[in-house]
């Protein structure tokens, strides 16, 4: 034969080295059948060589997959019409003779005459990071070698469904590097069968096994043709059972093939497993998931008393636990859902936000979490963990109030005598006696001195280099920590929020008048990231006048459009309006808490899209014009709640109250932004200083690229430095983990068991269709949904409404140009909440699974003021 590697291998020579030979599935099955005491029905691979010398041997084929690999997944017309020439011409190929000889020869030693069931397993499937379950086809009760043949042959044509093609696009596998090995296995004729998760599908409690067992084989749980028994096993014990009705079953015919049976009426409400099966499955299960060292998803049957394993993948879709040494109960809440940023982090931008952290952070999928078990533990940490930090998000609270009732952080025994649930956690006006201090000048010289500090870092950090520059960086960080949580910085940040929550919470008390701090907190001053959307529409001012620069901007794809506009008309003052942006903002991009993401100075590109929409949406001197008319509406608010006030019963006393509350807004809340900026602009400090060692690095031919240092923790990066040298399978291993991680949707709030713990919003009176969120910004606006994943991909008009996933500062350019906001991640202090009020945008946050469930151009309207969505 041609082709050096076997066609055919038995299950007990594969291991997880032959996974290019024999795919996921065989892999999976043969190492679960050398495990004592797991019975796994006797079998062999048709190994990947096999497709590979079909495919190879047509001659259309391997350009019918050139096609296939172009397209994208949308262009779903195409790949129905590709994926079906392909599959055609594999089912039609005959399978040459050596190949064929060999198959039939290994079913002669399983005896030819038995039933098969004949299984896809692709080299992509039932991997760590993506398992594609039910991507591929599988045939069961399967009788004669020519059939088998046959069979095998639709196995490698069902590579190439529709499904299977759009699933490889998304999950980025190419499809020419992609081959099937067929899975042949002796039949077992089951009376039940089912499916096992060692972790619940549900929760993602890990502690929890869930069975799902119906009548018959397998295929038709499988395939959602019949109800399921529902068993759930925690630690042994079997915590909940749901009988349901199973009409029918699915089982194999005497002449090959499967059919439907209806089931006796006294078998229909049956448990189709007994509680000691119940339990002997659960223990089955855990076996096989420490053995592979994650949880499993697996298909089982039950024959003649004995359990038959013929399927074990990893369940992919969970998200990882922190990874803790003691077994202690934790409570683990997203670092990113209160940082507007919940996409996976690259290990450099995850060290070096635990650098900067106040707290112990803990690192999993790629995002981080702190653990709140201690505050947990006694009364005022669990009425500061739901009343303040749960105020800013309910989804988050209503996770803590679950977890109390739960009892699942128990209370300290001294603590329980002082417990009492709820509490009014709003600000009353003696809280705010000792904070009389905190005024305008407080704001000016803390901005003044981190500036300072700033200005210093880039002189000092020039005369350092090698592993001094880590030293450095280090004491830096701890230095810049330490002046960011000067007192009075936090005692500036609390004082305007609780001040915006007494206005909100008293004005609706005494005139009934919801968020009335919303409009109170237009155009506040210090506010770097309100300005910096501003200033974008001055740079948009600078380029207004030259048609020929914004006719270069419509057309312009790289960074190296900059230096390319001097050649132009114009050119050079547009350049320089540009750069003293870059100055002063160009430390920002999205997800900017990640260092390892690229800065406006380094792909300036970025900032084009909202250009652009500045330029033909408004008209000279409109930023100034909105700061402005922000002030005045503020202003003409403030007057009339005054006003309104004194007609009241102790009218002058409120008065006075609130006009105390509304300075403090005023003068403090335009600072929640800065210390954040402070932070990132630090970080693009540190940032170029590493690459430049990581340039270094890449000279030397210690790493490939200097980007690859961003795969590296901190400390990792400067043993290489001090080392020269480094185990390069490192990297190639983080970019992998990385890239699954990337798949994964983090959770707000789950437990040391793995458990997400879901809350939903408390609402009534809505319409049927509402989609429900939290009120961050006051108004109502309807309008067209643009719903918009990436900054640099919105093209906007006059009255769209932003809808997407998470907004950080980067995006505030893009706000000046729409007409409300609506986002999945957020809270009341979230940065996307802070801007949108100060903008005066009606805005919801929190609003779940909102890009999937509004769609692009649709006409939807925004209740800033009650928190919810109408799709009109």
């Amino acid at each position: 034969m041609k082709n050096k590697q076997p066609y055919v291998l038995s299950f007990n020579v594969v291991d997880q080295q032959a996974l290019p030979l024999v795919g996921g599935k065989g892999a999976n099955l043969a190492a679960l059948a050398r495990m004592e005491g797991i019975r796994v029905p006797e079998g062999f691979c048709v190994t990947t060589a096999a497709y590979q010398e079909i495919v190879a041997g047509h001659r259309a084929l391997p350009s019918l997959l050139e096609q296939l690999a172009e397209l994208k997944a949308d262009d779903t017309k195409n790949i129905n019409k590709i994926s079906a020439e392909i599959r055609y011409a594999i089912e039609h190929i005959l399978i040459p003779d050596a190949i064929a000889t060999t198959i039939v020869s290994a079913l002669k030693e399983h005896g030819v005459q038995k039933a098969y069931a004949v299984r896809s397993s692709a080299t992509a499937e039932d991997l760590s990071t993506a398992s594609f379950a039910g991507q591929q086809d599988s045939y069961l009760n399967i009788i004669g070698a020519d059939a088998i043949l046959k069979h095998i042959s639709k196995c490698w044509a069902s590579l190439f469904t529709e499904r299977a093609v759009i699933y490889r696009i998304q999950n980025g596998f190419d499809h020419r590097n992609v081959y099937l090995s067929v899975v042949v296995q002796q039949m077992i004729f089951s009376r039940v069968s089912g499916i096992l998760f060692t972790a619940d599908p549900v929760t993602a409690n890990r502690k929890i096994s869930s069975i799902d067992a119906g009548f018959g084989l397998g295929e038709a749980l499988v395939g959602g043709l019949v109800n399921a028994d529902i068993y759930k096993v925690r630690e042994g014990i079997i915590t909940d059972k749901r009988i349901s009705e199973k009409k029918i079953a699915v089982f194999g015919l005497k002449e090959g093939g499967t059919g439907e049976t209806v089931i006796a009426d006294e078998m229909q409400r049956q448990q189709a497993l007994t509680n000691e099966q119940i339990l002997e499955l659960d223990k089955i299960g855990r076996k096989i998931e420490v053995y592979f060292g994650a949880p499993q998803d697996m298909e089982w049957c039950l024959a003649d008393g004995n359990f038959y394993i013929v399927q074990s993948r990893p369940i992919t879709t969970l998200f990882p636990v922190p990874d803790v040494a003691d077994m202690e109960k934790h409570v683990y809440v997203s670092v990113g859902h209160q940082q507007m940023m919940t996409d996976a982090m690259k290990p450099l931008g995850l060290s070096f936000y635990d650098l900067n952290a106040g707290r112990a952070m803990f690192t999993a999928g790629g995002r981080l979490f702190v653990d709140v078990a201690k505050e947990l533990s006694s009364a005022a940490g669990r009425n500061m963990m739901v009343n303040v930090l749960g105020k800013s998000d309910p989804l988050i609270k209503g996770a803590f109030e679950t977890i109390i009732e739960r009892d699942f952080i128990p209370l300290l025994p001294d603590e329980k005598e002082s417990a009492t649930p709820g509490g009014n956690a709003t600000p009353s006006l003696k809280d705010f006696q000792a904070l009389s201090d905190y005024d305008a000048s407080v704001v000016t010289e803390l901005i003044e001195r981190a500036e300072a500090s700033l200005a210093k870092l880039k002189v000092n950090i020039k005369t350092v280099s090698g592993g001094e520059l880590f030293d450095f960086i280090k004491q830096d960080i701890q230095q810049s920590r330490a002046q960011l949580h000067d007192p009075r910085s936090f005692g500036v940040i609390m004082t305007g929020m609780n001040a915006s929550h007494w206005l909100n919470e008293k004005i609706e008390e005494w005139l009934g008048e919801k968020n009335v701090a919303d409009t109170i907190s237009q155009s506040v001053d210090h506010n770097l990231t309100s300005e910096m959307g501003l200033a974008l529409m001055d740079v948009a001012d600078v380029i207004r006048p030259y048609p020929e620069i914004i006719n270069y901007l419509q057309q312009s794809k790289d960074d190296g459009f900059l230096l390319q506009l001097k050649q132009f008309n114009g050119g050079e003052n547009v350049y320089e309006a540009f750069q003293a942006f870059l100055d002063k903002y160009g430390m920002r991009c999205a997800g900017e808490i990640d260092i390892t993401r690229p800065r406006w100075s380094e792909q300036p590109i970025a900032l084009v899209p909202a250009i652009r929409n500045n330029v033909r949406m408004f008209e000279a001197g409109a930023g100034v014009r909105r700061f402005e008319q922000g002030r005045t509406d503020a202003k003409k608010r403030e007057q009339e709640i005054l006003a309104r006030l004194r007609q009241l019963p102790d009218g002058e006393q409120k008065a006075t109250e609130t006009k105390r509350m509304i300075d403090l807004v005023r003068n403090l809340s335009g600072y929640r932004e800065y210390p954040k900026y402070a932070i990132v602009s630090r970080y693009a400090v540190y940032k170029q200083a590493l690459l430049n060692e990581a340039l270094k690095l890449t000279q030397a031919g210690i790493i490939r690229e200097p980007e690859d240092i961003f795969y590296l923790r901190f400390d990792e990066v400067a043993e290489t430095v001090r080392a020269q040298q480094l185990d390069y399978q490192i990297i190639d291993l983080r970019k992998d983990e990385y890239e699954a991680f990337t798949k994964l949707k983090p959770p707000r709030v789950m437990t040391s068991e793995g458990e997400v713990i879901s809350s939903a919003y408390k609402r009534e009176n809505l319409p049927e269709k509402a989609l429900v969120g939290l009120a961050v910004s006051a108004g109502l606006v309807e309008g067209r949904a643009r719903v918009i994943l990436k900054m640099e991909d919105a093209v906007l008009e006059e009255g769209d409404i932003l809808v997407t996933s998470f907004t950080d500062p980067s995006w505030t350019p893009v706000f000046v140009s729409i007409k409300g906001l609506v986002t999945e991640v957020g809270g009341l202090m979230t940065h996307g909440a802070v801007i949108a009020r100060e903008y005066g945008l009606p805005a919801v946050v929190g609003v779940e699974n909102a890009t999937k469930l509004i769609r692009d151009g649709q006409r939807i309207r925004v209740h800033g003021t009650d928190g919810w969505i109408e799709l009109l």
